[in-house]
């Protein structure tokens, strides 16, 4: 069972009648074998037609292992014989960007002896792929123009299968191993020749136009995007409004957005260095307050401060700044839908910050977090609900200090569906500003 592919003879026609020689199931969809179809199955690099057959749409094309083109479709038609029509628009755009891929390759072998190693074609994007990696815009701009003045000199493009002997004589490229059986060629005027058995313009000029789009080095080799026909055309006018929106929000001509851009970015610079030493002061003179705040407390150097939603950077910011206090320690947290923690202590605090965390973490049943003996945190704590944090602290006293080690310490966080056992408080300020003091 084998189908006739009429778009080797005639890549234009859109329009055919056919014979059911088979009636499939592909996945949850019908599908038909025909005798002879217009539609292109998906391979060697391009996607497949899409259209009609009888009343229903051609949602996919594909080759069967026997060789025969299998059309899936929308709904089961009715009948022995069906009608076929292509969608034109969708055609010519592969015609366009197949043919333009051939020309380009072949630019890409004359000028630097790179072969191509790759071709994909969809919707939106079209590339190949090449065997070198390294080509400057002057390269791919000899590219461009060698591959535009192919197709301004309107050369003919022919496709055909030749005999044996015939194909012997051509310089073709190497054939793929997956080509078996009769070998088509396409060849375009004296440019190049390769095997090919994709859906071709029939003259150079019908591409209009080949634009490179963007490249990407990818292990050792380039994969190049770029556009023919009418993809290039639209690409064009996309950019072309965009370039002009963006030179008339900088009040500038398009040719110097360019350097407004940079400009904007020196100042954003400067803005930015400027912000940074300004919260530095604000940061400076934050913990400074919240030193001052517990100054006077009953246990002196325990700074506590939790403030919902705070960025943890800064906390980081303000333990660092108060546990260069003598006998400070810092506990400092951020409430809200990502909770984040911070502990940090003094040189002369005999106090390991991460052990404590860890010893804390562990009563919430999360391990995430740890740190270094003077400074430890812990993110991502999704359950904080507007924490309190609770401290129980000895007195400063040398009998109080070697009860106690120095400084115990132990935190708990109102969690979403956790209530640890409550802890004796020693003292706790609450200030307005959210600041405490223990």
């Amino acid at each position: 069972m084998n189908t006739q592919r009429l778009y080797y003879d005639d890549a234009y026609q859109t329009q055919f009648s056919a014979r059911i020689l088979a009636r499939l199931q592909a996945g949850a969809h019908p599908a038909v074998v025909l005798d002879q179809t217009c539609f292109y199955p998906t391979g060697g690099g391009q996607p497949h037609d899409l259209g009609t057959l009888g009343e229903a749409r051609v949602l996919d094309v594909q080759t069967t292992p026997e060789g025969a083109v299998l059309h899936i479709l929308e709904a089961n038609p009715t009948g022995e014989m069906i009608a076929g029509a292509l969608d034109w628009a969708r055609r010519l755009d592969h015609m366009q960007q197949h043919t333009g891929q051939h020309i380009l390759s072949r630019a890409f072998e004359v000028l630097h002896n790179a072969n191509t190693v790759g071709f994909h074609l969809s919707e939106n994007t079209v590339t190949v792929d090449l065997d070198q990696d390294t080509f400057s815009l002057a390269d791919l701009d000899a590219v461009e123009d060698l591959a535009n003045q192919i197709v301004r000199q309107d050369q003919p493009v022919r496709a055909w299968f030749p005999d044996a002997d015939a194909l012997a004589t051509l310089p073709l490229r190497k054939i793929s191993e997956k080509v078996s059986g009769a070998v088509r060629v396409v060849e375009i005027g004296t440019f190049d020749v390769c095997a090919c058995g994709g859906t071709h313009v029939v003259r150079t000029g019908e591409i209009g136009l080949i634009k490179i789009i963007r490249t990407e080095k990818k292990k050792g080799k380039t994969r190049v995007e770029f556009a023919c026909g009418q993809r290039a055309l639209l690409d064009y006018r996309q950019k072309n409004r965009r370039l002009l929106e963006l030179a008339a929000t900088l009040t500038t001509g398009y040719w110097e957005v360019g350097q407004a851009v940079a400009r904007l970015q020196e100042e954003l610079k400067g803005l930015q260095k400027d912000l940074k030493a300004a919260r530095g002061q604000v940061l400076q003179a934050e913990a400074e307050a919240l030193w001052q705040a517990v100054a006077l407390g009953i246990h002196p150097g325990v700074v506590v401060y939790v403030e919902v939603g705070r960025d943890p950077g800064e906390l980081q910011i303000l333990a660092n700044l108060i546990s260069q206090k003598s006998g400070a320690v810092a506990l400092l947290g951020s409430a809200g839908e990502r909770g984040h923690l911070v502990l940090a202590c003094a040189e002369d605090v005999p106090q390991d910050m991460a052990a404590l965390l860890k010893q804390t973490l562990a009563q919430l049943g999360v391990q995430r977090g740890g740190g270094s003996p003077r400074l430890a945190q812990s993110g991502g704590l999704c359950h904080l609900r507007k924490p309190s944090c609770r401290w129980l602290a000895g007195g400063r006293g040398s009998a109080a200090h070697q009860r106690r080690a120095g400084l115990s310490a132990s935190i708990t966080l109102k969690m979403m569906g956790h209530r640890p056992a409550p802890l004796n408080v020693s003292a706790r300020v609450q200030r307005k500003s959210g600041v405490k003091a223990g």
